[in-house]
């Protein structure tokens, strides 16, 4: 049986293994939460700028907790529809602008104007025939901003960076 002074060596290397994860584990919550992180976009709204069936993006949060986001950025918006949902979406316009719209582009050519009430953000999809977006649930809360997209990491062949691009 092994007495207490020869486990020690053991435990001591034990703990410090185990520190060094949790504070690698640390490292990347605060990362994720507070200065990047990456994000799944899919589907059709955002099309041509995002891949119908799916790219990887990189997404920095500094941006929209210091309310720079403004029109044309790209970014991550928690859904006012589903919470647990964050959808990819193009700011069109920032609290106090005056933003002009398609009501229903499928079918009509009908225009309303709207302001951007303080604190709010209107966002829109790319692709203005198949999105969800404000035209259909109106301006949302800065708060509801995750994350400005500026990377499309994968596949290796949609790699590019993502600007303001005002459409």
């Amino acid at each position: 049986m092994q007495t207490l002074r020869q486990l020690t060596p053991y435990v001591k290397e034990a703990l410090q293994q185990t520190l060094r994860v949790t504070k690698f584990f640390c490292f990347l919550h605060v990362t994720n939460t507070y200065i990047c992180t990456f994000a799944w976009g899919m589907g059709p709204s955002m099309l041509p700028t995002i891949n119908l069936y799916g790219n990887l993006l990189l997404a920095e949060r500094i941006s929209t907790r210091l309310g720079k986001v403004g029109p044309g950025d790209v970014v991550l918006v928690r859904s006012p529809e589903n919470p647990r949902q964050i959808v990819t979406k193009r700011v069109k316009g920032g609290e106090g602008d005056s933003v002009t719209y398609l009501v229903n582009p499928k079918n009509s050519d009908e225009e309303k104007t709207v302001i951007v009430p303080k604190g709010h953000v209107w966002i829109e999809g790319d692709n203005k025939y198949n999105t969800k977006d404000s035209r259909k649930f109106g301006p949302i809360p800065y708060a509801l901003l995750q994350g400005r997209v500026f990377c499309v990491l994968w596949p290796p062949e949609d790699f590019k960076s993502i600007g303001k691009d005002i459409q």
